[in-house]
């Protein structure tokens, strides 16, 4: 089973990262460098919420709590209260929706700074990842960037990435240098949410219900191209980064945790192969978990 789904990863031209569990049997999984520690790109932002929920079980913060984004102050990005050019007034618990459901830059990093660094390793050492940190969010990620690659600008210096006929800034893809878990770490997040071990009843269940908002279908939900067969998951892009974690809940009820986390050998911004490939490894592994 290995060899196959390295076969689909080879074949999509990236190398691979794959954990997939069966939530009804813990003891059944599908993996492929599971423990390998990898820069999650956006998929931090899955921790982060589950931070977020923790603090506000434990009543440090008020999800109803507003804040006011400034244009001047926040994070670019392509989707969300990234895009808007006026300031905006939100709730805490609105900022986490936006930040999960459609990648927000700007308000995850207004999370993050809200939830705060120490704060969140603290809680995901409490939950048992021993694989997984957030050291920054996405503004700080675009300033390390254009430091490493001399761009002028966060555009700039995502083009130099995108560029085949350049090398890759050296680090930038080295886990280290940034927010980084396991596919291994990822599904035991997944398998303790959804199993309401982490949060409480209404706090779970925001979480799933968020997740299951995603609006990201061309990964790991590919796979599966039909009504009844329903994904939450989380996406994560950063030059040829390429990562879904997620649960996959089938017709009949039987749900499964999956990461896959991808680096392509190509840059480019578009990589409709490795999304295909992504979406086809994680139906393998359901198939083979079934």
């Amino acid at each position: 089973m290995k060899a196959r789904i390295r076969g689909i990863f080879e074949d999509a031209g990236v190398r691979g990262w794959l954990h997939a569990v069966s939530l009804d049997d813990p003891g059944a999984s599908v993996e492929l460098d599971a423990d390998v520690v990898v820069p999650l790109a956006s998929v931090y932002k899955l921790p982060l919420l589950a931070g977020f929920s923790r603090l506000v079980d434990l009543g440090e913060l008020d999800p109803r709590e507003q804040v006011t984004l400034e244009p001047s102050s926040r994070t670019a990005g392509p989707t969300g209260l990234s895009m808007f050019a006026d300031p905006v007034t939100v709730s805490l618990r609105d900022l986490a929706l936006s930040m999960a459901t459609v990648s927000d830059n700007a308000a995850a990093d207004a999370l993050l700074d809200i939830v705060g660094l120490r704060r969140l390793a603290a809680i995901l050492e409490s939950f048992g990842l021993r694989r997984t940190w957030v050291r920054r969010g996405t503004a700080a990620n675009l300033r390390d960037l254009q430091r490493r690659t001399g761009a002028d600008n966060a555009d700039a210096a995502l083009a130099v990435l995108a560029d085949n006929d350049r090398t890759d800034p050296v680090g930038v893809y080295e886990a280290a240098n940034g927010s980084a878990a396991s596919a291994r770490d990822l599904t035991l997040l997944l398998r303790q949410l959804w199993a309401g071990e982490l949060l409480s009843a209404e706090q779970t269940e925001f979480v799933k219900a968020t997740m299951h908002r995603q609006i990201f279908l061309q990964r790991v939900a590919s796979g599966f191209p039909h009504d009844g067969v329903r994904i939450a998951g989380k996406t994560g892009t950063f030059g040829a980064l390429r990562h879904e974690a997620a649960v996959v809940t089938l017709p009949d009820g039987a749900a499964f945790a999956i990461a896959i986390l991808t680096l392509a050998a190509r840059g480019d911004f578009r990589q409709p192969r490795v999304e295909a490939a992504i979406g086809e490894a994680a139906r393998v592994a359901v198939d083979v978990l079934r």
